[in-house]
């Protein structure tokens, strides 16, 4: 799975489930708002790497909400536009964005953006794999969790079923799904076998266990408190 973590800003929902396509196949996790004010609600509960921000919205658009984003954060900011005008472009760069998108696009040009803005942003810097969602601090690198400034205890599998819940939380995965992510293509367990990881995860985690939601008749998803 790609390390790196992206929100999408943009009022429109054909255009958040177009470029959610393109790169959720390249592994990126992905989160959505619908305007400036709905994004920055979402940045206090978990930090993205990227945000990619449509700069005509209502209530925030994205020039407003790259200056209110910048007086408490540092994320890089991709700009999307419907207008090409070099006026435009000047001003997003002015207000902190690292690049500026004209719709319509190619896939292939905003996965090329996408790259280029997450290496100059990170290269000097060792690659975030620790994640904060809720009282959890889960680092990929390490294979550890924290819970409420606390290591928890995991097994391989059960680090491995939290991790892939917590990076997608709110997207629902069946059974099967967790088996093939988790265990591998070629895993010889079954859905019970699931079933009692998720258990054992519930326990270990107490009362933060419910952010471990049952989806009745599919699968299991994950929801920050």
């Amino acid at each position: 799975m790609n390390p790196y973590s992206i929100l999408i800003i943009d009022d429109e929902p054909q255009m958040r489930r177009l470029i959610r396509t393109f790169l959720a196949r390249d592994g990126y996790s992905i989160e959505e708002a619908t305007d400036g004010l709905d994004a920055l609600s979402k940045i206090k509960v978990k930090q993205p790497d990227l945000c990619i921000v449509d700069v005509m919205m209502p209530y925030m658009d994205g020039f407003q909400f790259a200056k209110e984003l910048k007086q408490n954060a540092n994320i890089p900011l991709i700009f999307l536009s419907a207008k090409g005008e070099e006026w435009d472009k000047i001003e997003g760069l002015k207000l902190g964005g690292d690049d500026y998108i004209v719709k319509p696009f190619m896939p292939g040009e905003l996965l090329a953006r996408v790259e280029s803005v997450l290496r100059r942003s990170y290269q000097n810097n060792p690659m975030r794999q620790a994640f904060v969602v809720g009282p959890l601090v889960i680092d990929s690198d390490a294979h550890t969790v924290t819970l409420n400034d606390q290591p928890l205890p995991l097994t391989l599998k059960e680090f491995g079923v939290l991790e892939t819940l917590a990076k997608n939380k709110g997207r629902v995965y069946s059974r099967e799904q967790l088996l093939e992510l988790v265990w591998g293509n070629n895993h010889h367990s079954t859905d019970r076998t699931v079933d009692t990881h998720i258990k054992t995860l519930r326990l270990k985690m107490g009362e933060a266990g419910s952010m471990i939601e049952t989806v009745w008749g599919i699968g299991y998803k994950f929801e920050a408190k």
